[in-house]
This record gives structure tokens, sequence and C-alpha cells, in this order.
């Protein structure tokens, strides 16, 4: 007969309150204590559900299923690591489960959906860490929620007799919302509705909302689009304060303003853009000086003469951060009469602009630059497409200026890969649409020479400002600057991919930087035209840094500048 463990009821509640203190995340109910212990016998079992129940009322277990329990949120503090507790921005995965990406760096940490405390995606939350179990993540439960990040969604209604609730179209927010049949606003079963989170009692598996705003049908273009831009909180029309300041910006240019800047009306000024575009913020100018020498300018509509800082149209401005480009429609930082108006450089009419001038050669060194404040006059807007027939046949309307420019970008194009810029060319897909707005057709956005001559120079602007201000001077305090920074590769993603490459019969050479971008560019020819070509591409772009803001520069290793920025 097998022996059974007996133990005192004394010496059984301190295993108990140990096994709980050493496992604060887990549930146990009487069965599991009991086999872990090798206690068989039914009274012995039932001693430990006397315990139990007996630590819950004394507020050290919390019971989460009937019988089972788990160590109270209250007692985590005093097991919690010398560090307690950390702030952090909640990263939710559609199972409710979340990660907490700390402020302070480091791993993520994870935290299991019964322990989110009602935090949504992006919060910026409040956690107490759990004691690190060996070879696992670092788990913690949300305690608090320092700033919703996000309160209104998109969703579908469902509405019964007494209430509705809304099935949230994105999949970060796993639950849905149930609205009160006061908070309906006459919203039907089946459309598509803007919804705002307006609570969430402590004991609810559900937040409660109400109706802002009926988009529609679900399925119609419209509806979709202000869909996507609605579940961003992204504004669908300016305030009426905004649209009456942008009125009273006048359009015609005072002739004391004019008289301030450098006046380049009468040198030959063009636009290219996509056929369909609507405002053209960014205009190339060239001028033939003799002797070999020619000088270009990249203009940039200046939209700080129009838009001044402290008022309503920098703070609808500042709050909407940029403009929205989806398939068929643009949503605008500004309003059009900015937009689309005076800070547009439509062809034949006086414009306002910051301009970066070269003075080259026709080897497309730059001998000489110069930045400020200018107004200009484009001679005429040209699409992409007529650029491209233009250098392709060398006829048309401005050839001989537009294949000047050409040669000039090519030039600098050559020499850029030549100091270890990566030739990523990876294929846009666009879609057209029929007249309800719903795609037919999709195709490959080629990148042919007129769009690489007006990157080239909007390249060279970018570079040249963000070395005019940030590279060192003799005597001089560096100037805060924001500059477009991009990282080396990670060492170990590179080392992966290159062992992928291998097993497809290709090799990369990483042993510095130089033979790493030769290699590259060495690859993406091999690549070109095979069915292989997109899958490496898009797995060589994933092994690289991502690109980011920052005041502090480490240059752009993708372009192999030194000093970069986004003046244009």
């Amino acid at each position: 007969m097998a022996h059974k463990k007996k133990y005192p009821k004394s010496q059984l509640h301190g295993i108990i309150v140990s096994i709980f203190a050493d496992n604060p995340f887990r549930a146990y109910n009487n069965k599991q204590i009991a086999s872990m212990l090798g206690i068989k016998d039914k009274a012995g079992k039932n001693l430990i559900y006397t315990i139990l129940t007996e630590l819950q009322a004394d507020g050290y277990l919390q019971e989460v299923k009937r019988g089972k329990f788990v160590l109270h949120a209250d007692k985590l503090a005093t097991l919690a690591n010398k560090k307690k507790y950390i702030t952090g921005t909640v990263e939710m995965k559609k199972t409710g489960k979340a990660y907490i990406i700390s402020d302070e760096g480091g791993d993520d940490i994870f935290i299991a959906s019964n322990n989110t405390h009602h935090a949504l995606n992006g919060d910026h939350v409040k956690v107490l860490l759990f004691p690190k179990r060996k070879g696992h993540k670092t788990e913690g439960q949300i305690v608090e929620i320092l700033e919703r990040k996000k309160t209104h969604y998109v969703g579908i209604l469902e509405v019964s007799k007494n209430f509705g609730f809304v099935i949230p179209d994105s999949q970060l927010l796993p639950y849905d919302i149930f609205i009160p049949k006061s908070k309906l606003k006459k919203a039907k079963t089946g459309q598509k509705v803007l919804v705002n989170i307006t609570d969430w009692p402590e004991h609810s598996n559900n937040p409660f909302g109400e109706i802002i705003e009926v988009l529609g049908k679900p399925g119609d273009n419209d509806v979709e689009m202000k869909s996507i831009l609605a579940d961003f909180d992204f504004p669908l029309s300016f305030p009426d304060k905004v649209l009456q300041e942008a009125e009273k910006i006048g359009m015609e240019i005072p002739k004391e303003e004019i008289a301030r800047r450098k006046d380049y009306r009468k040198v030959w000024t063009i636009t290219i853009d996509p056929v369909d575009a609507k405002d053209f913020d960014d205009a190339i100018s060239l001028k033939k000086l003799g002797d070999g020498l020619w000088e270009v300018g990249v203009h940039i509509a200046d939209v700080t003469h129009y838009v001044k800082p402290d008022t309503v149209l920098d703070a609808e401005a500042y709050k909407r951060a940029t403009s929205i480009y989806l398939v068929d429609r643009v949503i605008p930082m500004l309003p059009e009469k900015l937009s689309n108006g005076v800070c547009s450089l439509r062809p034949d009419e006086d414009k306002l602009t910051f301009s970066a001038i070269f003075k080259m050669n026709d080897k497309a060194e730059v001998l000489s630059q110069w930045f400020g404040k200018t107004v200009i006059r484009s001679n005429r807007r040209f699409a992409y497409e007529e650029v491209q027939k233009i250098i392709e046949t060398e006829q048309g309307e401005f050839a001989k200026d537009i294949l000047k420019l050409n040669e000039l970008a090519s030039i600098m194009r050559d020499i850029r890969f030549k100091n270890g810029a990566i030739n990523f060319n990876t294929p846009e897909i666009r879609f057209k649409l029929d007249e309800k707005g719903k795609p037919v057709e999709t195709y490959v956005k080629e990148s042919k020479e007129a769009n690489h001559l007006v990157e080239e120079f909007m390249l060279l602007a970018n570079k040249s400002v963000a070395t005019f201000i940030g590279k060192p001077q003799k005597n001089k305090k560096p100037k805060t600057f924001v500059y477009r920074v991009h990282d080396e590769p990670n060492p170990e993603k590179l080392n992966t991919f290159t062992q992928f490459l291998n097993r497809l019969g290709y090799s990369l050479e990483i042993q510095s930087r130089d033979t790493l971008a030769r290699s590259f560019n060495s690859l993406f020819d091999q690549i070109k035209g095979k069915g292989e070509e997109n899958m490496i591409e898009t797995i060589a772009i994933r092994t690289m840094s991502k690109a980011y803001y920052s005041t502090e520069n480490i240059g752009h290793y993708g372009l192999a500048f030194p000093f970069y920025t986004h003046f244009t």
C-alpha cells in the first residue's frame, strides 16, 4: 500500500503560500496542488481547499474560476523585482494578450490577456513586473492607464431590442463595444459607424460607447475611404475657423515681399509630377552660365510665409502632421486655398519659394551653392510620362533643357552608387478604379529616367541642406537640426540573409561597408527579371535597419550620405 503524505495544517498553509509566491501569475486548484505535493487522499485535498478559501478570505488569493485561485494583485507588489514598476506603450495582439514597449528600452514585457486592465493598443500604461522566470520573457500586469491613445473606433453596428454593439474593424481591439439604446443616434443594424468609447466599468468584459457618426454602407468605396481616415482619428474636414483664416490669405504677392527675395521668375523652371497630381510643391530650374557651367535650382513652396506660428492654421497643420494619400484621393494637411492654391507651384503664376541653388559643371560637380527665399514662375507643368517620352525621343517642348537635367542627374546617380549607395528598387503596386471607385486593374508603377531625374536633384538638395547646417564649423556651436538617418544593418540579420542567399545560389560580401554595398547592387543586377527577384528584394529590405528622424546624426547608410534630411 502506497504511503500517504500528510502535512500539519500550519505547514501545509506555508507550503501553499510559497507555491503562489513563486508562481504569482499562475492559477491552481486544490487537485493541482495536491498532485504537486503527492497528496492523494480526499481528506488532504479537502484540507488544501479549505486553506485556499481561507487565503482568499484574507485577501492573499483571488478566485479566477470556480475553485481555481491566483495570487491577489495587491500582493504582487511585495514580490516584484527591485524595479517594481515600469511605464510603457501597449502593443496589443488580436488574441487579447499584449506586449509593453518600455519607456526605458530593453526587452518587451509580456502581458497575459487577463492582466491587461482594460488597456488598449497604443495606451501609455504603468506595469507591475512579476518575478523573472528562468527561460521566460519578463511578464507583468497593467495596473494603471496613464493615457488613452485612442477612443474612436470604426466598426459595424448590430442592434437588438434594448441595446446595440459595434464589432470593430480593427483586430487590435478584440472586444465588441456595447452601445446603450439612448446612444445609438438612429443608427441601424449593418451600418458602418464611428463610435467613441465613453466608459469601461471595472467588472465589465466590454467597453461602453456612443455612436458619433454613421459612415454608411460597408463596401461602398467612399464609406470605406472615410472609415480608414476616421479609424486613424484623421479629421475628414477643416474647422470653420481654419477655413476662415485660410480665406483671408491673398493670392497676389506684395511688391515689397518680392523685393526681399531673389527673383528667379525669368529663369526656366518646370514642375514634374504624377499625371493626376493636384498640387505641385517642388520645381526645378536650369540656367546656362557659359563655359560648361550651369545653375540648377530646387525650389520648394514657402509655406512658412503663409502659415505663421501660433495661428489656427499652424495648430491645425501640427495636429494633422502630414497630408494623407489614399488610392483615390488626397486629404491635405492645409486647406485647399493653400495646398492647391497659393502654395502650389502652378505654371504662369508668381510663387514664393525656398530654394537650393547650385552652380555645377558638366561633370555634375557642385562648385558653389546658395540657400534662401526666392520668387519663381513655372514655365510648364509636366507629368512624368511626358518627360520620359522627351528623354526617350529627344524631342518635345523644352527638350534641350530636360535632356541636360537628365544628363546631370544620370551622372550624379552613377557617382552615388560608386560611393556606396544601395540601389533598392521595390515595385510599387497601383490601382485603376472605375467611376464608382472600385478597383478594376492593378499594375506595377515603373521607375524610369524621369523619376530618377527628379529624385537625384531632390537628394542633392536634401543632402546639401543637411551638410550646410550639420557639418561642424570651427569655433561654432553645432545647430540643433532634424536629420533623416539610417543605421547600418544588424549583423545577425545580415548573416541570416547571407545564409538564405547561399541556399539559392547567390552570395553577399559583408566584410566591410563598401564591399557590402557593391555586393548588394551586384545581387540586384543578378536577380533582375528572375522569379525570385521580388522575394529577395523584400527580404533584403527587411534585413536593413529602418530610417527615422533624429537630432543625433549618424548619417544615412542606404544613400551613403554623411548628412541627410528631408528639405524637399
